[in-house]
């Protein structure tokens, strides 16, 4: 079975939203740890108002190694609406139960990226295997948090802790049943 890896950008404070504001260094460290991520998963799953913001830049970015990677794998787009403009290897999902099935298939994880929305509802429903986090050591001070207050206890286990060059953290947790 596949694996679900959520990938996120946050601050100290879990500010998860629009990281371009408190994002002031990608560190080598930061570059190595986002290509092992990237290089086992062949499939990602995007909230549609992240597909929205995503569509119009990556095609044409040269930001590396996530333009080839996201240019190219199938993109999984959380909707009730039809896709505006046209972004290579991008299909409709309507509900979650579509993730189950893709993790059924064979194949590499399966990412989910930026996409807060998303990624909450994935976790409430159990369909999240990893959490990969890049914290950055800033206090971000608003913006949506990853973890949304739903009351909901999740227990983690910590597969890897690391300091980077520029004083950030790459944690990666597996999410206990």
């Amino acid at each position: 079975m596949r694996n679900v890896v959520l990938y996120t950008l946050m601050s100290l404070d879990g500010v998860a939203e629009s990281p371009d504001n408190f994002v002031s260094e990608f560190d080598e460290e930061m570059h190595a740890n986002l290509g092992e991520v990237i290089g086992s998963q062949d499939a990602v799953l995007l909230g549609r108002a992240q597909y929205d913001e995503w569509a119009p830049y990556w095609p044409t970015s040269d930001m590396q190694p996530f333009a080839d990677f996201i240019n190219s794998v199938p993109k999984y787009v959380f909707t009730s609406s039809p896709l505006t403009g046209a972004w290579a290897e991008s299909a409709v999902l309507t509900s979650l139960d579509a993730v189950r099935e893709l993790k059924a298939q064979p194949g590499g994880d399966i990412g989910v990226h930026g996409s807060i929305t998303l990624a909450r509802a994935m976790l409430a429903a159990g369909l999240i295997d990893r959490i990969s986090l890049v914290v950055y050591p800033v206090v971000a001070g608003r913006g949506r948090k990853l973890f949304d207050e739903d009351g909901r206890t999740r227990k983690l286990g910590l597969i890897r802790s690391q300091s980077t060059s520029s004083g950030g953290l790459l944690l990666d947790y597996e999410v206990t049943r």
